[in-house]
């Protein structure tokens, strides 16, 4: 820190300053004036205990004097600076330079690196660029179509309406592929159109990546909704009877109700086994049954997400539920295959008792791996892994008609669906090769086999209300819509 200093005996004006800078041992003699005890001010450093005065011929009559040797006083006295060759009134600052002395600075001086604070970078470039500021990656990606599916999965589609005041004369069949898409990363194994005859152009899929997709699949064949709630492979999905709400079965051990408008989650149980199996209860649409890797089928309650019922059976694994008789009844498939009739494939229950009604339904040593009710008829119909489809009374004591079975498709241990037509005149079916099958249902016999897939074809829904237009899904995770 530097400091100007006068000094009192400089009594001749005319002595002229010391050029060569030489005489620095004569100014260690002299005291600085102006020292007083009384008057101090404090600036946070000592007064040093050796003065070397270094003289600067720029100066004018003023000397710089450096400190060192700081005491331990802590406090500077005042100074009071004189001319040293004259007496003047007028007080010049002298001007300074590095360059001709070196002056060791001790007084803090101002930091002129400044602390900005921190803006972020949306900010600046609207500084900089006014108003090209670049949009934020979720409104770059908003589709221009989120409206038009919106309005698709809650009003009736232009592909529909025409049909809905006509009655159904007769199953048409289809012929030709119209879409295929490829809708999945794994096996699809579901698909169901929407059963609301004003939403039927809504097309369920449920794939083994862990997804189930909404479609529109009479019309533009765009998915419309995805549900990706489950960290496990979605085994089996189903339409809620308002058309709404979707119910899906995983082997994360979870069953999930999802709003198909928003998407959102409104219902989680956790069935502590793997699905593998759903049914909605037909008179009323709060309860739904679940079966899965496990001898037990439940009945679970969306309102309260409990269990209200449980149907204890000596399985280990239930592939399938069917309701009959307006929900009274109920008949699950099981992978039990054993001599005693006690195990038997098909078993009918009670739903509000929980008893058995009849286990010795079909007597033939095969599993079962998918049922389906006609229509109109008390009967269903039970897929066979004897390359064979069954036809039973839906009615006790639900005897299998021998005389009466749909053959021609192959199974091969995979979960091949089968469907009624709206008018139960005809019965579709998929099949391990990869084609699609019809068969009439009074006579058994084949009507139209369809080469599907490349894969096999484990999923067959025909429309409840466009005549001729049929989905099938193989195991490549492919949808095909047909007409």
């Amino acid at each position: 820190m530097t400091s100007l200093v006068a000094y009192e005996d400089s009594d001749q004006e005319d002595d002229p300053p010391n050029e060569e800078g030489t005489d620095q041992g004569n100014a260690k003699s002299d005291s600085v004036a102006g020292l007083s005890g009384g008057a101090q001010k404090q600036f946070g450093l000592s007064l040093s205990s050796q003065n070397r005065p270094l003289f600067n011929p720029h100066d004018r009559g003023f000397e710089v004097v450096q400190f060192s040797d700081m005491t331990a006083s802590g406090h500077f006295s005042e100074f009071i600076s004189q001319p040293w060759t004259q007496n003047s009134t007028s007080f010049e600052r002298p001007a300074i330079r590095n360059s001709d002395c070196a002056i060791s600075v001790k007084r803090p001086q101002p930091s002129m690196a400044v602390v900005k604070p921190y803006i972020p970078k949306r900010q600046r470039l609207s500084q900089l660029g006014g108003n090209d500021v670049p949009e934020s990656p979720q409104a770059a990606t908003v589709s221009p179509d989120q409206g038009a599916n919106s309005k698709l999965l809650m009003e009736v589609s232009d592909s529909v309406r025409p049909y809905l005041e006509m009655r159904c004369s007769g199953a048409e069949l289809p012929r030709r592929v119209r879409l295929r898409i490829q809708a999945h990363q794994g096996p699809v194994n579901a698909i169901h159109w929407c059963p609301v005859p004003h939403l039927s152009h809504l097309l369920l899929s449920a794939s083994m990546d862990g997804t189930a997709k909404v479609w529109d699949g009479a019309g533009s064949g765009r998915c419309l909704r995805t549900c990706s709630s489950h960290s496990g492979a979605v085994r089996d999905a189903c339409w809620s009877q308002c058309g709404r709400r979707l119910l899906t079965g995983s082997f994360d051990h979870k069953v999930h109700l999802t709003d198909v408008e928003t998407g959102q989650k409104v219902v989680a149980v956790n069935n502590q086994c793997k699905v593998t199996c759903l049914a909605l209860q037909p008179s009323d649409p709060h309860v739904f049954l679940c079966g899965g890797f496990s001898p037990e089928v439940k009945a679970w309650d969306t309102r309260t997400c409990k269990v209200v019922r449980v149907y204890q059976a000596a399985i280990q694994q239930t592939l399938d539920i069917l309701f009959l008789a307006a929900g009274k009844e109920f008949v699950t498939s099981s992978d039990s295959v054993s001599r005693d009739s006690a195990e038997r494939t098909l078993i009918a229950w009670d739903f509000h008792t929980s008893a058995k009604v009849s286990n010795q339904i079909f007597h033939e040593r095969y599993t079962c791996p998918s049922l389906a009710l006609h229509p109109q008829q008390d009967l269903f119909v039970a897929q066979t892994n004897g390359n064979y489809i069954a036809l039973f009374s839906a009615q006790r004591p639900y005897k299998m008609n021998k005389r009466k079975r749909y053959e021609g498709h192959k199974v091969e241990g995979y979960a091949v669906g089968c469907q009624f037509s709206a008018d139960g005149s005809v019965l579709a079916s998929g099949s391990s090769s990869g084609s699609l099958h019809f068969y009439e249902h009074q006579s058994a016999r084949a009507l139209r086999t369809l080469p599907a897939h490349q894969q096999a074809c484990v999923g067959v829904g025909l429309h409840p209300v466009l005549p001729a237009v049929a989905a099938t899904c193989d195991w490549s995770g492919e949808v095909s819509v047909w007409h």
